[in-house]
């Protein structure tokens, strides 16, 4: 059977996400009132051939309809469709549809969701019919069909002027912009020139084309925790292979750009993992957003539940999905289990959470979330961004350090922190990465990785299981652990945390940006500030992170600059007995999907 092309004025001003989102309503609507898709519906039908009923809106499409006919077979369909209502009792259809549009009656076509950002639809036919169409923001917590009618958005007509002028893009763009600046959110980055050898120290350029207008600083506040970024066994890693094999991978994975390097990585972080396999990508923000995107929206009727303080690229992947969601509180399993209940057993479901939180530092009870999952037949997705390497034996993360990777369905990881390199993984069952290596478009249709950085996160991953990885974790924490004792003692609002994430509470914008900008011109120290979106406003704070190549020299003049500036920008440190006491809960995080 050949299945027609037909091209709907309506639907086509309509996203992809939108569409699904309403179709039983689109087709309802649809079926029922829209000649064009009525026309479609029966091409495609292979049941009610002989019922389609008019013979005008049943011959073959072969110019399209203009408006007068468009209204003349929605008339005879409405007076059939009330003629077959009325002979069945089932339901009752106005014989004129503008006496339905007048009439408090149920909508008998449901409603149609639109974003709050799309423009009224200028379809003629829509204008003459009772369709809802319901605004909503496609950022909002609970995505539902909501079939409340208080709200009914009528399409427009807008006037044929040709004196209106354009959008005005560059005034949007710079609203926006000096909204920022004025909320005090605008990010200036700061030009940091890594020097091999040197770290955790580096220079800062002022000028970009003059690279003697440069000063060396500390680092305070690098991803890098191990400092592998600058290992003699992965610089030579990465000559070897650019030398071998050039600066590129050469394409996709599935055409030209899968190397023998690539298989080898997948192997070792599968192995590092103790799972079956591994998918490599680009960035851990486009793991975490393919792989949640894919497992959703493929699942059938799956439900997720998210913690609250999940990172921005599994909140993107969520809300792309357009699944069903619900957030629980940061790390509390009580809550997840309370979701979990509402939730049918026989339901798809995926619980998605981080082991160490990247901002506040928080680590959470890994076994008990597992175990709670799947009591309620979830499939889980754990984020060990800010683990790997870090934590275990071999560095594998938390799920290591607490011994139940076998309970782990699905590990998600960055090359770019601890390991020095660049790029994110997942890990997990054959058949659960080979599904993804198959659907998920955010593998598919990229660039591989290039050689020298495959090359230079297998040196990493082999430096993580040796002796001299499990040396540099100890180091890393001793130095978290003494930085942490000296700044509590110095008074400072410490957030405390289980981890080797140190973040200081400011709670202001404006002062947290102008601490490290006083940190970095005065003490030539480096300590971003961390600000919204990041964070929530109101909880804005210093983030810093110790390496094994941090000093104590260099931990007591942090803290004695950290102690100055302190009290130059107007802020109290605290005393000794008020900051044992301190027990900083974060109660609010950045906004979900």
């Amino acid at each position: 059977m050949t299945v027609p092309a037909l091209k709907c004025p309506f639907l086509s001003q309509f996203t992809l996400q939108q569409v699904r989102s309403s179709a039983p309503h689109i087709l309802n609507a649809g079926i029922e009132s829209c000649p064009i898709f009525s026309q479609f519906a029966r091409k495609i039908s292979t049941t009610s051939v002989e019922k389609s009923g008019n013979s005008s809106t049943s011959s073959s499409m072969s110019y399209p309809l203009n408006l007068n006919e468009i209204k003349a077979v929605h008339e005879k369909m409405f007076e059939r469709n009330h003629q077959q209502s009325s002979a069945s009792k089932l339901k009752t259809f106005p014989t004129n549809f503008q006496t339905l549009l007048n009439k408090n009656t149920p909508n008998p076509y449901g409603e149609i969701i639109i974003s709050l950002e799309c423009e009224d639809l200028l379809c003629p036919f829509l204008k003459s019919t009772p369709i809802t169409l319901r605004r909503m923001s496609m950022d909002q917590d609970t995505i539902e069909v909501n079939r409340n009618l208080g709200n009914i958005a009528r399409p427009m007509t807008v006037p044929n002027n040709e004196n209106v002028k354009p959008f005005e893009y560059s005034a949007f763009f710079d609203e926006r912009i000096e909204a920022k600046k004025r909320d005090n959110s605008y990010r200036v980055f700061k030009r940091v020139q890594r020097r091999s050898g040197c770290f955790p120290q580096a220079d800062v350029m002022k000028n970009l084309d003059d690279d003697e207008d440069t000063r060396k600083i500390t680092v305070w506040c690098s991803n890098d925790y191990l400092g592998l970024g600058e290992h003699p066994k992965m610089k030579k890693a990465v000559i070897d292979a650019v030398t071998a094999h050039g600066s590129g991978s050469g394409g996709t994975r599935n055409i030209s750009g899968t190397s023998p390097l690539h298989e080898k990585l997948e192997e070792h972080l599968a192995r590092l993992h103790k799972k079956e396999s591994a998918l490599i990508f680009t960035s851990c923000y486009v793991a975490n957003d393919t792989t949640l995107y894919t497992l959703a929206k493929s699942l059938p009727g799956c439900h997720i539940f998210s913690d609250s303080g999940n990172h921005a690229s599994m909140i993107q992947g969520i809300r792309n999905s357009q699944v069903p969601k619900h957030i629980f509180r940061h790390n509390d399993i009580d809550h997840l289990e309370e979701l979990l209940k509402k939730v049918p057993r026989h339901v798809p479901k995926i619980v998605a959470f981080e082991t160490v939180h990247s901002m506040d530092g928080s680590i959470c009870d890994l076994e008990a979330m597992l175990d709670v999952a799947h009591d309620y037949g979830s499939i889980t997705f754990i984020d060990e961004v800010h683990a790997v390497g870090l934590y275990g034996h071999n560095g594998a993360g938390i799920g290591e350090r607490d011994q139940v990777l076998h309970k782990m369905d699905i590990i998600s990881g960055t090359l770019g922190k601890a390991f020095g390199s660049i790029g994110g993984y997942i890990a997990g069952s054959a058949k659960m990465a080979d599904f993804i290596r198959s659907y998920g478009s955010g593998f598919i249709f990229t660039t591989s990785m290039p050689p020298t950085v495959l090359a230079s996160a297998i040196a990493a991953i082999e430096i993580s299981i040796s002796d001299e990885g499990r040396s540099l974790r100890r180091k890393q924490q001793e130095n978290v652990r003494e930085l942490r004792s000296k700044l509590i003692d110095a008074g400072l609002p410490v957030m405390m945390s289980p981890s080797h994430i140190i973040p200081i509470h400011v709670g202001n914008a404006a002062l947290a940006t102008l601490l490290c900008n006083h940190l970095l011109d005065r003490y030539s120290i480096y300590i971003q500030s961390i600000n919204y979106p990041t964070v929530e406003r109101g909880t804005e704070r210093l983030r810093i992170a110790a390496t094994p190549y941090h000093t104590s020299e260099m931990i007591d003049q942090l803290v004695e600059a950290l102690k100055q500036v302190w009290k130059d920008v107007g802020l109290n440190l605290k005393s000794l007995d008020q900051q044992q006491q301190q027990q900083y809960s974060p109660l609010t995080f950045r906004q979900h999907a």
